[in-house]
């Protein structure tokens, strides 16, 4: 994968002047930095051998939530606090709905992405919500020296799951999950909670993805996430990360990620059509998958 990433580089390197300015780079990780908090918390997820379909909606509904909360109490740290509480939540109830009900991964968090995209919705009367506290427009377009904060954010996140799934017992525990969960259970390990720790993560994520969007536009709206967990899941895959659970790291879900910036961005200063994007990025998708699949054969 890291192989393909520099190839498309070099390619829209040729074709584009502009592609490897500073502007246009950081540009790219900005615009990843969503999509890239929200696969972080996916990864973990499909490495259990699990799913969240609910991270577009949780990205909708924890948008509006925090944007109501702050307008109403004036205080943009209260509505940064409800929307977290309120995506940490919608995990926490797939997860107990999933290691307690013994429910499909696939079926509750389908389910849960139509239920919480309504709600969405409702509370919002279907309008976006205007938000302009200082603190929240930091979050989504302030810059600590030349980096923009939402890409401190993404590299801190990646830097901290690297480390909890390489180093710690939970993450130890996550690998173990999605290899064998019967062998797991029978070694004692507590896997109902090990699970809805892994989903309630995935739903803290994706409402601090949701966070960084509102500020970056804002506003907040309820139909905003629409897809994300589509792409989520596509930079998950490209990262190595298996869909039968047991393999995978954070690091190789980072390079999807950017592999998935990179085609947009270069597409987009090469003036390729909107409507011939997604067809070259899922034939470039599904060819780094089957390449790589063909390299690690024997693995």
């Amino acid at each position: 994968m890291v192989m393909i990433l520099l190839l498309i580089t070099i390619v829209f390197s040729i074709l584009s002047p502009n592609f490897l300015t500073y502007s246009n780079i950081v540009s790219i990780l900005r615009q990843v930095s969503i999509i890239g908090i929200i696969a972080a918390g996916q990864t973990l997820v499909i490495i259990t051998a699990g799913i969240d379909l609910s991270v577009g909606s949780i990205v909708a509904l924890a948008g509006i939530v925090s944007a109501m909360v702050a307008l109403g109490t004036e205080s943009a740290l209260l509505g940064i606090t409800a929307g977290l509480l309120t995506g940490t939540l919608i995990g926490l109830f797939n997860g107990i709905l999933i290691s307690k009900l013994k429910l499909t991964p696939f079926i509750v968090t389908l389910a849960s992405m139509t239920l919480f995209a309504g709600f969405a919705l409702v509370v919002s009367g279907g309008n976006p919500i205007i938000v302009s506290e200082p603190l929240f427009k930091f979050i989504g377009q302030g810059y600590i020296g030349p980096i923009p904060f939402p890409v401190i954010v993404l590299m801190f996140i990646y830097l901290f799951f690297f480390f909890l799934l390489k180093k710690t017992v939970h993450g130890q525990y996550i690998y173990s999950i999605g290899g064998n969960e019967k062998a797991t259970i029978l070694a004692g390990v507590k896997v109902d909670i090990h699970k809805m720790i892994v989903y309630a993560t995935s739903g803290f994520l994706a409402a601090l993805a949701s966070i960084i969007l509102t500020s970056r536009l804002s506003s907040a709206s309820p139909v905003a996430g629409a897809g994300y967990e589509l792409d989520a899941i596509a930079a998950v895959i490209l990262g190595g990360t298996s869909l039968f659970g047991g393999r995978g790291n954070v690091l190789g879900t980072l390079i999807g990620v950017l592999i998935l910036g990179v085609l947009t961005s270069g597409m987009n200063l090469i003036n390729v059509s909107p409507f011939y994007q997604n067809i070259a990025k899922g034939i470039i998708v599904l060819v780094a998958v089957i390449i790589d699949r063909l390299i690690n054969r024997d693995k």
